[in-house]
């Protein structure tokens, strides 16, 4: 048998004066009293934090070594205690990567549901993308030219952890005698190490070939194999340019661990207008943390954080050898000098024009470079003039380099100041890829769901049409999205998209979010400690949070909550007063029970004020309004920017 209370004897942490109680089981518990009184002393730092230090000594001593332990509370015996789950007033963290879909685990469903019954549509033209017969995939390979040299490998591992030992050995088993890891093709009898924590990509070689009239019945047997391998796809990786003979040597030659040229074809997911070839879509591909997934040029942050041409040159009216480009900061050398000179005589246009006045072509050449174009430099000298030739970065990828290797925050901070935040130019603030961008349901990829509001996504799900097949797939996955959107807006936050970042969130609407978290997780028998969430609601948002709270509560579960709201302590099934002052002068339990003991306890100065005998009067007299002047304004200003 369950006991029925949880059982406290002699707490002592902080200001608590040797304090012993019971709290029933199961049920909805309101903490109150004056500030400083010991509200949270017994509620986070007594009764969560053995809760949670019982919880660590249950794991085994290998766990144990890598958490810590906690320092035990100042506490005689607490018996009766669940695992305890603590949803404090504070943010849900910096880190931008977090998302209200992220913390509430909706991202995670909606990943599941569009990997299984979302549409794919190719990037490029938008048609919806259909499977590639066999006969398709060899004549697409048989195009490729004469006398071509190529690799058919079979993609068995991408981007997943571990050391993979034991697939190895069941290759070898398998008859097979080399694979490419993490783009190097390696002998299987003879695989480097692999460490565990790092993302690889593993292919097994199925065969080596060469385009050539007699090539088609061992190609299909290849293409075949690597199917059944590679679970529908296949890579051709070309290792020898077109046009090569065994007797005229190749005039570029691409290297076994170069991946660029790489071919991707797959029996499920091909565009045969753009004769383009995906990987089928993955909860992975779908997700902006992931490496498959997120967009290559913002790294999944659906912004960049870059040098702005603007904030660059505050004095278009300068020459761009009398330092237009402000970060530049010193006096261009005479090296420096003939390496921009020389693309200036490329492009052609002259140094010493007004910035202002150059074209968009010669700002965009000294700023972003000229990629892969040859230039020639002329370095002239007494002795005559040498001529080299390179490629330019531009201005901007070096004081990329510089701020990316500044040691010095000051450093940093001074370079900072000619950036700007931007949504991403790619996928302009989606933070996926093309591929993952292309999948959709009901008309609407999976950021297009994230960027509306959450009654608005709820409505969208409530009317989304499948058929039989599909709803019989995503029945669970619904259920579960369908259920957490309903729960965030039971606690007053349907107003806010999936897409909200954490550091954006406030420290209502984050406790609140973590509530809607746990309702949704189901969790019985738990001990949920809530510090003052009514904070900063209306009254009609107050109504669906002590809503949620009941709900928590008959789920199975005791709710404490850290609380001076009248509401929620007419709502709660027992009370419990601390006082009589802060600080020193607190410590002790005024009364315990249901709210008519409360309010019947004369030395309970919530009491007094719940049964009206005391009370807070608005002022007869108010300070009178003073219009702010020009002199006052000045004054706000520069506290602000000391501050």
């Amino acid at each position: 048998m369950e006991p029925a209370t949880i059982t406290v004897k002699g707490a002592r942490e902080h200001n608590l004066r040797d304090i012993s109680l019971k709290l029933p089981r199961g049920k909805l518990i309101c903490l109150t009293g004056v500030s400083g009184s010991g509200k949270s002393s017994f509620a986070f730092d007594t009764l969560f934090a053995e809760g949670q230090r019982r919880y660590l000594e249950s794991l085994s001593s290998y766990a144990r070594q890598f958490l810590g332990q906690l320092p035990k509370p100042d506490v005689d015996q607490i018996s009766g205690l669940s695992p305890a789950i603590s949803i404090q007033q504070k943010t849900s963290g910096w880190n931008p990567r977090s998302t209200v879909g992220t913390i509430t685990q909706i991202n995670d469903y909606l990943r599941v549901l569009f990997a299984r019954v979302g549409s794919q549509h190719c990037p490029k033209c938008g048609q919806v993308i259909s499977a590639q017969t066999r006969e398709q995939i060899i004549a697409r390979i048989l195009s490729l030219p004469k006398q071509t040299r190529f690799l058919v490998l079979a993609p068995v591992v991408r981007g997943q952890k571990g050391e993979y030992k034991d697939l190895f050995a069941d290759m070898i088993r398998q008859g097979y005698a080399r694979a490419r890891v993490d783009g190097e093709v390696v002998s299987l009898s003879d695989v480097p190490k692999l460490a565990r924590h790092i993302r690889h990509h593993i292919e097994i070689v199925i065969d080596r070939l060469i385009i050539q009239a007699t090539l088609r019945p061992r190609l299909a047997e290849a293409v075949e194999a690597a199917l059944k391998l590679g679970n529908g796809t296949l890579i051709v990786h070309p290792v020898e340019s077109p046009g090569a003979t065994k007797k005229e040597k190749p005039k570029k030659r691409t290297s076994e661990k170069d991946t660029s040229g790489d071919i991707l074809l797959s029996s499920h997911y091909a565009c045969t207008t753009c004769d383009l070839s995906f990987e089928p879509p993955t909860p992975q591909l779908l997700s902006f943390n992931a490496p498959s997934g997120m967009c290559p040029t913002c790294d999944g942050m659906g912004e960049t954080f870059d040098f702005d041409p603007e904030l660059l040159v505050p004095d278009p009216k300068k020459s761009f050898l009398k330092l237009a480009i402000a970060p530049m900061r010193t006096r261009i050398g005479r090296w420096r000098r003939h390496i921009y000179r020389g693309v200036a005589n490329h492009v052609g246009f002259d140094l010493n024009t007004p910035w202002q006045k150059l074209s968009k072509k010669a700002k965009n050449a000294l700023l972003y470079g000229l990629g892969d174009t040859h230039i020639t430099f002329e370095w002239r000298w007494s002795g005559g003039v040498w001529r080299h030739g390179a490629t330019f970065d531009g201005i901007i990828a070096d004081l990329r380099d510089k701020h990316r290797k500044a040691k010095s925050s000051f450093v940093r901070a001074y370079y900072e100041k000619y950036m700007q935040r931007r949504s991403c130019p790619d996928c302009h603030g989606g933070r996926l890829n093309t591929q993952a961008l292309a999948v959709r349901l009901g008309g609407l990829n999976i950021n297009d769901i994230s960027a509306l509001s959450i009654h608005e996504a709820r409505t969208f799900f409530s009317q989304l049409k499948l058929s039989q097949t599909q709803q019989y797939i995503a029945e669970e996955a619904l259920k579960q999205i369908s259920g957490r959107l309903g729960f965030l807006c039971d606690v007053g936050l349907s107003y806010l998209t999936l897409e909200r970042t954490a550091p954006t969130l406030s420290g209502g609407e984050s406790q609140r979010i973590r509530l809607a978290s746990q309702i949704g997780a189901g969790l019985v028998g738990v001990l949920y400690i809530l510090d003052e969430p009514s904070i900063g609601l209306h009254a009609r948002d107050n109504d669906k949070l002590l809503q949620s709270l009941c709900h928590l509560r008959d789920m199975g579960n005791t709710v404490i909550v850290v609380e001076h709201d009248e509401q929620t302590m007419r709502i709660a099934d027992e009370i419990v007063d601390f006082g009589p002052g802060p600080g020193v002068r607190g410590g002790k339990i005024m009364a315990q029970g249901s709210l008519q003991t409360l309010m019947r306890n004369k030395s309970s100065i919530t009491g007094r004020y719940l049964r009206g005998q005391e009370r807070i009067d608005i002022p007869t007299k108010r300070r009178p309004v003073v219009k702010p002047t020009a002199s006052t304004t000045k004054q706000r200003k520069t506290k602000a920017s000391k501050r």
